[in-house]
């Protein structure tokens, strides 16, 4: 995960983001989506958008093939880190379920950021309609099975602390449960792929610091003075499946596509 799409509004329980944690011990976010940039192939000249951009490495990244892009995210500490770093780009602060432009795209890019929406029809409503026609949507997302291992820890550190924990706040979909999203959202699929990438964490507390990242909003709820016991139970439940050779290793299983506006017949917006 990575990205930092918050799945609401400014409400109570939105995800709050420590950009520098993010990027301090968090960087292989987006040095993994490096790949994705060729997968999506940025050309001179062509405008793209990078949907969820965080702190706008990746939106560099396609700026440098000669590409206008301009990066959205809906957190403001992770625009502000991209704007000090890259002040030439242009970011712009927005909602993916709500978002408009003026001028239409060539692409939208969008990497680590989606599935923290659980409206995902919205979101690709508003995707094809940014796009040009016969434009394209390049995008990997959390799928299917995505941090299982960990999520299993968090439940019974929750449980056998009794604690409260909400339902799951993130949207991991198959291939086909995606497809059939794009499909009716008028963009027609022409690559999905679903596979695992066990991904390394840093350090002895790398699982609590990526529990810290990315479930802050959990942490938020705990009493004081409970988090360490929360978190070494987190800890002790996940080293079975996710300690190996002296490192944390997350359980990462992520979902690439490629889909193409269609234009015909009548879609959502």
């Amino acid at each position: 995960m990575g990205g930092s799409m918050d799945l609401t509004d400014e409400t109570s329980d939105s995800q709050r983001w420590d950009a520098g944690l993010y990027d301090n011990r968090h960087a292989f976010v987006w040095k993994h989506g490096e790949s994705l940039v060729a997968l999506l192939a940025p050309r001179p000249g062509e405008r793209i958008l990078d949907l969820g951009c965080g702190t706008g490495h990746l939106t560099a990244r396609i700026a440098e093939t000669g590409a206008t892009v301009v990066g959205l995210d809906h957190s403001a500490e992770m625009l502000e880190q991209a704007r000090l770093a890259y002040p030439r780009l242009e970011f712009v602060q927005a909602d993916a379920r709500t978002f408009t432009f003026a001028e239409s795209f060539d692409a939208v890019f969008s990497n680590a950021a989606l599935h923290w929406i659980k409206e995902p029809d919205l979101v690709l409503g508003r995707v094809r309609e940014a796009l040009k026609p016969g434009g394209r949507f390049v995008a990997e997302l959390g799928g299917h099975g995505n941090v299982r291992a960990i999520e299993s820890a968090v439940r019974f550190a929750a449980m056998t602390l009794s604690l409260p924990l909400a339902e799951s706040f993130w949207f991991f979909p198959g291939v086909a449960q995606y497809a059939a999203l794009l499909e009716s959202a008028g963009l027609e699929v022409t690559f999905a792929a679903l596979f695992d990438r066990p991904t390394p964490l840093e350090g002895e507390t790398g699982l609590r610091d990526w529990v810290r990242m990315f479930y802050q909003r959990v942490l938020s709820e705990i009493p004081p003075g409970q988090e360490e016991a929360f978190l070494q139970t987190v800890e002790e439940a996940a080293r079975p499946a996710l300690y190996r050779d002296g490192q944390w290793v997350a359980d990462y299983r992520r979902l690439r596509v490629i889909a193409i506006r269609v234009d015909g017949g009548s879609h959502g917006s």
